[in-house]
This record gives C-alpha cells, sequence and structure tokens, in this order.
C-alpha cells in the first residue's frame, strides 16, 4: 500500500538532505501549498527598548537599528509577558500571559495544556528551526520539540561549555548527562575522575579549547560574553551560522532564534569598551525602590553604561545580519521580527531583572517587523504586548488564525484595532505554579496610563502598593499619579482586580 508523502514530511527530508541548498528553489517550483512567506524572529535577551535612541534614550546605542528603521514598522510601545526570561519568552512563543501558561518561575515551564500550543505548532506546515543561548529559552522551546524540525543544540554555537559533549550525546537527559559526565571525565576540585581512560581526552580537548579562547580574549576587555562560568560564545559565531544555514532551508521556513547579548554580564567587544564611561550623561535620579538592591548610585550608572556598552555590539550583529539576509535574497520573501523577552532596569538601586517590579525599562521592550517590500518607516504608539506578535505573524502569512491566544493583530495589520486596548504584564515568581496568585505584581497598560498593583510579599507587611503614572507626560515614572487622579486610579484598579479574580478562577 503506498503511502502519500504530505508537505509536511516533504519539508523534512528536504531539511535533511545534503544538496539542502537546492530545497527552496525546488519547492518555490512545486508551489504545493501556495507562497507563503518565511519569517526569521530574531529576539536579543534583556534587551531594554528604553535604552534605544529610536524610542527616546539619550545615548546612541543603536546606530544600526536606526539606519534600518527607516524601512521598519516601529512599535513604540510594545510590553513583554513577564519581567525575566521564563514568562517573557513563553508569552511570546504561545501567544498567551503568565497567568496562562504558568511558566513564571525561574526555570518555569509552560503548562502541558500548550506543548502543542505554540508559535512552532501553529505554522504546522513551515520547516521550523529553534536555537538559544539561554539555558532557561532553552528549557522553555525544548518543550515544543515535537513541533520543532531543527531544535539546535545550545552548545552548537558556544567556544567552551561542559555540558556541550554529554548534551549532545544525550539530548533527551541532558541535566543528569551533565553530571555523570563531569563525574567520570573531569577531577575537579578531587584531583581524580571516575574514568582513568576517558578523563585524559576531555583535557586535551579543554586545552584546544583553551587557545581558542586566549586567541580571542582580547577582542574582548571584561573577557568573552559568557552564560556560565565557562560557557564562551562570540555572537559573531552565531550570525555567521545562522546567516549559512538560512539558504539551506525549505521554504516557506520559520525561525526562532534567541541570542543573549545584552543581558549580563555585560562583556562587550573592544570597539565599544568604555564607550559612555565619560560621555558626560546622567541619566534622572531616582528614589531607591522597596526592593532595591544597591543603593550606590555611581555604581548603578556604571553597570548602565557596561549595559549600553554590550547594546552596541548586539546592534553591530543585528546590522551584519539583516545585510547578510538582505544580500543573500532572503528578505525577498521573508518576515524579520526584531524584539525581546523583557528588558533591563539601572535605576531605583536595582540593577538587571530579578526584583518584582514592573517599571518601564524592565518591561517596555523593542518591536520592529520588517516586512518583505517595505521601504519606508511606520510608527506605530498604540501600546501592543508580546501575545499579539503570534496572531499577528499568522495573519500576514495567510495562516489559520488559533483559538488560544490572549493576543491580537496588531496595527497596521489589523482590520480594527481598539486605540483603549487593555495590555496585561505579570511577576509572580515567587507564588505557587498552580495556585490563586497571592504573591505578585501585575500591571494594566491603557491609554496613557500605566497602574502597578503590588500585593503578598513579605516587604509589604500585609499592605497593597499601588502606583498610578501617566507615561505620556511622565514616562520616567517619577510622579505617582494614585492621589490625584483618584477616580482614573480606581476605574483601572477595578478593571485589574477583576481580571486577576477571573484568572484566578481554575485554581480556587
Amino acid at each position: 500500500m503506498d503511502t502519500p508523502v504530505t508537505r509536511r514530511d516533504f519539508l523534512k527530508l528536504a531539511g535533511a538532505f545534503p544538496l539542502s541548498f537546492a530545497a527552496p528553489r525546488f519547492l518555490n517550483q512545486l508551489d504545493l501549498q501556495g507562497t507563503p512567506r518565511n519569517i526569521i524572529v530574531v529576539v536579543f535577551d534583556a534587551f531594554s527598548g528604553r535604552n534605544i535612541p529610536i524610542y527616546g534614550y539619550h545615548r546612541e546605542t543603536t546606530p544600526n537599528l536606526t539606519r534600518l528603521a527607516g524601512r521598519a514598522v516601529v512599535y513604540h510601545n510594545h510590553y513583554a509577558g513577564g519581567n525575566f526570561t521564563a514568562p517573557g519568552t513563553a508569552s511570546l512563543l504561545t501567544g498567551t500571559l503568565p497567568w496562562k501558561h504558568r511558566a513564571f518561575h525561574h526555570g518555569g515551564r509552560v503548562d502541558k495544556a500548550f506543548l502543542k500550543r505554540s508559535l512552532f505548532a501553529a505554522f504546522e506546515n513551515f520547516y521550523r528551526l529553534a536555537y538559544s543561548h539561554n539555558p532557561m529559552a532553552n528549557g522553555i522551546i525544548g518543550q515544543f520539540k515535537d513541533s520543532i524540525d531543527d531544535f539546535v543544540p545550545r552548545s552548537r554555537l558556544f567556544l567552551k561549555d561542559d555540558s556541550i559533549i554529554p548534551t549532545t550525546l544525550f539530548e533527551n537527559d541532558d541535566d543528569i548527562a551533565t553530571v555523570s559526565w563531569l563525574r567520570a571525565m573531569k577531577g575537579r576540585d578531587e584531583g581524580f575522575s571516575y574514568s582513568l581512560f576517558l578523563s585524559p581526552m576531555l583535557y586535551a580537548l579543554e586545552s584546544l579549547q583553551d587557545r581558542k579562547i586566549a586567541a580571542l580574549q582580547e577582542q574582548f576587555p571584561l573577557g568573552l560574553p559568557r552564560v556560565f562560568t565557562d560557557s564562551y560564545y562570540m555572537l559573531e559565531d552565531a550570525v555567521d551560522w545562522f546567516g549559512t544555514r538560512v539558504n539551506g532551508l525549505p521554504n516557506p521556513f520559520v525561525c526562532y532564534l534567541h541570542f543573549m547579548p545584552p543581558h549580563a554580564p555585560y562583556k562587550t567587544h573592544r570597539e565599544f569598551f568604555r564607550r559612555f564611561r565619560q560621555d558626560g550623561w546622567i541619566p534622572a535620579s531616582k528614589p531607591l525602590d522597596l526592593f532595591y538592591q544597591n543603593d550606590n548610585e555611581e555604581r548603578v550608572r556604571e553597570r548602565r553604561a557596561d549595559y549600553d556598552e554590550f547594546v552596541l555590539y548586539a546592534d553591530r550583529e543585528f546590522g551584519r545580519l539583516f545585510d547578510q539576509l538582505e544580500g543573500a535574497g532572503i528578505l525577498d520573501n521573508t518576515w524579520v521580527v526584531l524584539t525581546s523577552d523583557h528588558g533591563e532596569m539601572f535605576e531605583r538601586g536595582i540593577i538587571g531583572h530579578k526584583t518584582p517590579v514592573l517599571y518601564e525599562p524592565v518591561v517596555h521592550i523593542p518591536l520592529m517587523i520588517f516586512e518583505p517590500g517595505r521601504t519606508q518607516r511606520l510608527d506605530i504608539h498604540t501600546p501592543t504586548s508580546a501575545v499579539d506578535v503570534l496572531p499577528t505573524l499568522l495573519h500576514v502569512t495567510g495562516q489559520k488564525a488559533i483559538d488560544w491566544t490572549e493576543g491580537t493583530v496588531m496595527p497596521p495589520y489589523a482590520d480594527t484595532y481598539p486605540e483603549d486596548r487593555s495590555i496585561y504584564v505579570l511577576e509572580a515568581r515567587q507564588n505557587r505554579k498552580y495556585a490563586p496568585l497571592s504573591v505578585a505584581v501585575a500591571a494594566l497598560i491603557k491609554g496613557p496610563y500605566k497602574l502597578m498593583r503590588f500585593f503578598g510579599y513579605n516587604e509589604l507587611q500585609g499592605e497593597e502598593r499601588v502606583e498610578l503614572y501617566d507615561l505620556d507626560n511622565d514616562p520616567e515614572e517619577l510622579h505617582n499619579l494614585l492621589s490625584t487622579k483618584k477616580d482614573t486610579a480606581s476605574t483601572l484598579l477595578n478593571e485589574l482586580k477583576a481580571k486577576l479574580a477571573e484568572v484566578d478562577q481554575p485554581y480556587l
């Protein structure tokens, strides 16, 4: 009995075929299901919209984005689903907010109901490739691996990483495999290993890696970019790898690329080292937050400068990637989305994104969409959310709409889009996964206003904390309007509480 070959099966075979460089042209000639356009989603981790000049930042951190914005749809008020990698990535990939996908803990995972509800599952007739430097994002992506044709191992683009060999050999058990491998192969502090034969082989491999790293060290004055102690990488390698790999992908394809910069540690290239340390600019002074980490304002400013210099590095490499794709003709038939999973803070005594706050620097993220053939810039100021990206991409490529998303098609692609739409962001990493929200910060952005409600934290001593800002007139969030805009505050707070009560219902 003959078994028909579906388009899905054909795409998988084409992706594995040694001469796959010919597959895109061949598939276009076949025209099996029309010619839907390709998609490339590029995520730079911890990339704050508040540190980008096209959104009003004072430092020129992104000359390439400024250059390329002239041919993009630029979203000026775009918000992450959460304030760190797990909820931010899961919201982008599932089109739902943290209270629905439940990946709101450090190292969290989406609820099993979403294993077949993701960007990758939604584009089932596309060839799907995914990669991430970030282990937390990689864990989320890995939950969807059954819907991914090429889930590239994280270690593939690292210069040195203890997990490279075990995670490659034992990809389904990478956690325990890494521990077992290190015990067998590495002496570590004990001075001995469990294997007399294999351990010297690993030392020889490490020696080669170390020599390569030493040769590259002079390019990075603060040390090579890394994820863990010795998980080193260069963004240049990832850009060059993908610039080559994309030419061999079957059309249509969806690629999700989650790169580590400008996430901490902020170790920029020598081209940008010390660019902003002595520029004389001093950001607005703000009071220490209840959840502050460092009360040394000068130290916070120094870390901001380090971050901004790392943003320059990410911007340079995105510009290089974009130019490579254009030179290869990929952009003629490909939508490119640039965004982030969350932002980063350097104010109020807070450095990074590990505190329970939802101020603009940590949740206002960039979004730029480059559509095939666009030659003019279009600026969208209506608030939008990370959960809108998935339904928008389905819409612009003519795919079937999904029924699980909390997002909507964004302008200019939507037929209608409410100007007063409510945008939500949630931080709940101290809350139990399958329980009503009792320890959380929730934000509601509606029109020019942003309301934040903090509740359940020990630092609040049983009290609720509410803040209201007019972002049009006070983008730095310096003036809490809770006492002067009582009617607005009451209306928004009641709406937020009603929403929280609604999403809590399944867990009561």
